[in-house]
């Protein structure tokens, strides 16, 4: 769900963080936004080493439910010694990753970008309007992917913030059929067509690698109820390896979480509602972090 509380219009992406922004989620936990749009992860407690490493991705990567120094970005940054750029945003399908990535890759010349996603981020790119917002979309012309609806347009928004915000958690509670119903969600593409456009996306984070020099790492991450429900496990799981194989083709590296919180007893225990808790995120930045010598 992506929350209007910290976030602007964007005529190329839908949406995105507002610059300079400090303030709370719906839970309490503090958010900061620096002057570029970023999540804050903090100070390094040391000299920097190395150039930046850029995360990107949901809610899970701008880190829903935590405050700025429980993010896995934020820890991957204490862990590691090197500073990393949050540029996770709430809500995105994996086509904004891939955009967002692109964006700030030109703008921050990282040596590393993390791209998280989970399988519902590829649902989200037969849309073209998610959690109530407008968004860029992809269509195929030749079997090749070509960028729709931007500039996107900006809904006006009449009511209140804080009576958007109760009517958002009405409305996401409803079956997928009722919210689109009322607009909430908005399909562009037929079920099902948003893996055939993630997978040809893949192409456009590993020349992302080859334009600016830098790895692409792609990072599988998994919705709490994967931990609770086989039946859902299994499509998650089907659709998340999908991507990754594909990855690994395109010569990206892959880190899947799964295997990791797969063999804890209780692995739901490492989330709060629907997002990671900070122990949750370092598990995420541990597993970066150990792999850190061999992705780079």
């Amino acid at each position: 769900m992506a929350d209007d509380f910290c976030l602007m219009h964007d005529d190329e992406l839908g949406y995105v963080p507002k610059p300079g922004f400090r303030g709370s989620g719906a839970g309490g936990w503090p958010v900061t936004i620096d002057a570029d749009g970023l999540r804050s992860c903090g100070e390094l407690p040391g000299a920097a080493e190395g150039p930046a490493l850029l995360a990107v991705g949901n809610s899970y990567t701008f880190g829903e439910e935590v405050g700025d120094a429980e993010t896995w970005p934020a820890q991957l940054q204490r862990l590691s010694g090197r500073p990393v750029l949050n540029g996770g945003v709430s809500g995105y399908g994996f086509d904004q990753i891939v955009l967002r990535a692109e964006r700030l890759a030109a703008r921050h010349a990282p040596s590393m970008v993390v791209a998280g996603f989970i399988a519902d981020d590829i649902r989200r790119t037969e849309m073209r309007r998610v959690w109530g917002r407008d968004k860029p979309w992809f269509d195929f012309e030749d079997d090749r992917l070509a960028l729709a609806g931007v500039p996107v347009p900006e809904r006006r928004r009449r009511a209140p913030p804080w009576l958007r915000h109760r009517l958002d958690r009405v409305v996401i509670g409803l079956p997928a059929s009722l919210q689109q119903l009322f607009g909430y969600h908005v399909r562009r593409h037929a079920a099902g067509q948003g893996l055939r456009i993630a997978l040809h996306l893949i192409a456009r984070l590993a020349q992302l690698g080859e334009r600016h020099r830098c790895r692409v790492v792609l990072l599988g991450q998994y919705h709490p109820q994967v931990w609770l429900d086989r039946t859902f496990a299994a499509e998650q799981r089907r659709v998340t390896q999908l991507v990754l194989e594909r990855a690994r083709g395109a010569g990206l590296a892959t880190v899947d979480t799964f295997p990791r919180f797969a063999i804890e007893p209780a692995a739901a225990s490492f989330y709060g509602n629907t997002h990671l808790n900070g122990r949750g995120n370092a598990m995420v930045a541990s597993l970066l972090a150990a792999r850190l010598p061999d992705l780079s």
